[in-house]
């Protein structure tokens, strides 16, 4: 089968092999010009293995087993999405975020797939990356979500901010005649 994968929830089992992914992609944002982002050991296996715990953590698996990706997904207010400067939140509606995406690198189109999965769950989703990861920016507007502003990580580093809302825009189109 070509091009399989199957999300689900990473286990601790997985953890060896989550870490891997996570220093993979940071070797590959070093060599897309980001040497900012994910620095000094971020993200660290206990702050991964809490995602687990809280069953936040999760990875896509091809047929043969090999992890393709790796993200954590929270339901709920992100303490670090409350202020946003330059720009607003589309809104103020129920939202995901995604944080701590990785790929593998061993196949294009994850950050899609992550998305496709997770918007599943709940349809309004909000997303973040360093200024240095053009990469991710590129991805996120070919994706078609909107750049809201920027927001702080907890250590006070900024962040873009992006959000898109999948629900349906209903127009009415009224006929006066």
């Amino acid at each position: 089968m070509d091009n399989y994968s199957y999300i689900r929830r990473s286990t601790v089992r997985d953890i060896d092999r989550i870490m891997e992914v996570y220093e993979s992609a940071k070797l590959f944002m070093r060599t897309q010009g980001n040497f900012n982002q994910w620095t000094e050991g971020y993200p660290d296996r206990e702050t991964i293995l809490t995602d687990i715990v809280h069953w936040s953590h999760y990875l896509a698996e091809d047929e043969e087993g090999n992890v393709l990706m790796v993200f954590s997904f929270i339901i709920g207010e992100d303490p670090t999405y409350k202020v946003i400067e330059n720009g607003q939140w589309l809104n103020d509606k129920p939202y995901g975020t995604i944080h701590r995406i990785a790929s593998s690198g061993l196949r294009g189109g994850m950050l899609k797939e992550c998305i496709d999965y997770c918007k599943e769950i709940i349809d309004n989703i909000r997303i973040d990356t360093h200024a240095d990861n053009s990469p991710m920016q590129n991805a996120l507007h070919r994706l078609k979500f909107s750049f809201c502003g920027i927001i702080y990580t907890s250590g006070g580093s900024p962040r873009l901010a992006f959000q898109k809302d999948f629900r349906p825009t209903i127009t009415m189109e009224i006929d006066f005649r």
